[in-house]
């Protein structure tokens, strides 16, 4: 008989009563970046992971994007699982094609398996270069499957840290394939989003054409959520920073929950508040269209009218 793995300690779990947003989404609305974590018992654990989450399950991640009042789910493969991308696939198949997949996949994937996972619904591929999460920069492996995925027409979705970006960019540029970014490449909103390291971000952006993920205000804010009963909007430092980049990039920017939370240990968003949190970054009907559904269906339902 299976046992749950011990989950890691101080690991928090996705908040059980999501609050109803006030914000109703546009028809049709996209949560773009999420993932599935298990069941453990069903999807085991990677043995080299770096954390051990809770059970995060495709059921409870589709009744979140009813109740957010979502349309489709992009769902991303976890770290903990590793490059074995059967939970993300199981979740895929279930979604009765509202859902695409980004996977993660070794350096020497056959084109047997990468059509494989494009026939169940995955679209593109993540590489992790924040160094507190991986032993090892991938260039060199990102570089080799950024030829084989460029003739299904997959992206690569890139996860670093602002002072990492320096030493990546050029590598990046060099890709034939589009880029992704997780989360705004993780400024610091403690300095000045006028400031050089931020203006930096935005011309690899324009540079390399990549589309931005406007997610995870929880994990950048050093002002966190208000307290229970205090001041209404939660994240406020992170504000500025989203709010810019869907100004300059409106047709390029994305959306997600980063659905159950992976490594946070100071506190659990409430998802409700996290979708309350998308007027204030994309002011106006057109931008919040772009962000939520136009965008999303056109990187990943492209043959699919928005």
């Amino acid at each position: 008989m299976s046992t749950a793995p011990e989950v890691t300690p101080g690991w928090l779990p996705w908040h059980p009563d999501p609050s109803s947003p006030t914000f109703v989404p546009p028809a049709g609305a996209v949560d773009a970046h999420c993932h599935v974590f298990g069941p453990a018992a069903r999807f085991p654990f990677a043995p080299e992971r770096k954390y051990t989450p809770v059970d995060g399950t495709k059921e409870k991640l589709f009744g979140l994007r009813d109740h957010l009042g979502l349309a489709r789910n992009v769902i991303v493969q976890a770290t903990c699982h590793g490059k074995d991308n059967s939970a993300l696939l199981d979740a895929l198949r279930a979604s009765g094609g509202s859902a695409r997949g980004v996977a993660t996949v070794d350096a020497d994937v056959p084109r047997e398996e990468l059509e494989r996972l494009h026939s169940a619904g995955v679209r593109g591929v993540r590489f992790n270069f924040v160094k507190r999460l991986v032993e090892t920069v991938p260039t060199r492996a990102l570089e080799t499957i950024a030829a084989k995925i460029a003739p299904l027409g997959w992206h690569a979705v890139v996860y670093f840290e602002a002072p990492d970006l320096p030493g990546l960019a050029e590598f990046f540029l060099s890709l034939p394939v589009p880029l992704v970014v997780d989360h705004m490449g993780r400024p610091d909103v403690a300095k000045d989003r006028d400031g050089p390291e931020f203006a930096e971000f935005l011309d690899f952006v324009a540079r390399s054409g990549a589309w931005v993920k406007v997610s995870c205000p929880e994990r950048l804010s050093k002002t966190g959520p208000p307290a229970l009963g205090g001041e209404q909007h939660a994240y406020a430092d992170v504000v500025p920073f989203a709010r810019r980049v869907v100004e300059v990039f409106p047709d390029r920017v994305l959306w997600g929950t980063d659905w159950p939370h992976p490594n946070l240990t100071d506190h659990m968003p409430d998802d409700g508040r996290l979708l309350d949190h998308v007027p204030r970054i994309a002011v106006t009907a057109q931008q919040r269209q772009a962000l939520l559904v136009d965008n999303p269906m056109r990187l990943y339902w492209p043959d699919e009218p928005a």
